[in-house]
């Protein structure tokens, strides 16, 4: 059974339902996004792979709309955008599923759940 990582809130119902679903094809290593959330080093990780800043954001968040993300966005360096990211857990799009060749941010786990 392959293994991969799940990053996740605990009462995120899209998180849940994700989790479920892939505890039943893979070994899933738990990760709760605000008890131990993506640092600086790991979201620039991602980004080198090929995963868009943009898309790391929770855009449907109360967080990102108390913080005035969308409009930072505009004005803040990619660095500035990282930090605010590392700094909450709570601004990052979730689940985010690692495996050992791709990293999937929100419904498109869906994609492991098809092809294997």
């Amino acid at each position: 059974m392959n293994k991969i990582l799940f990053i996740g809130y605990p009462r995120c119902s899209t998180c849940i339902k994700a989790y479920k679903a892939l505890q039943a094809k893979y070994e899933v290593e738990y990760r709760d996004i605000v008890k131990d959330n993506p640092d600086e080093k790991e979201i620039k990780i991602w980004i080198s792979k090929g995963i868009k800043l943009d898309s790391l954001f929770n855009t449907h968040g109360k967080l990102y709309r108390e913080l005035n993300i969308k409009e930072k966005k505009s004005v803040c360096s990619q660095e500035e955008l990282i930090s605010l990211l590392a700094q909450n857990g709570m601004l990052v799009k979730r689940p985010i599923v690692i495996d050992k060749e791709n990293i999937y941010i929100g419904n498109e786990y869906q994609f492991l759940l098809k092809n294997e």
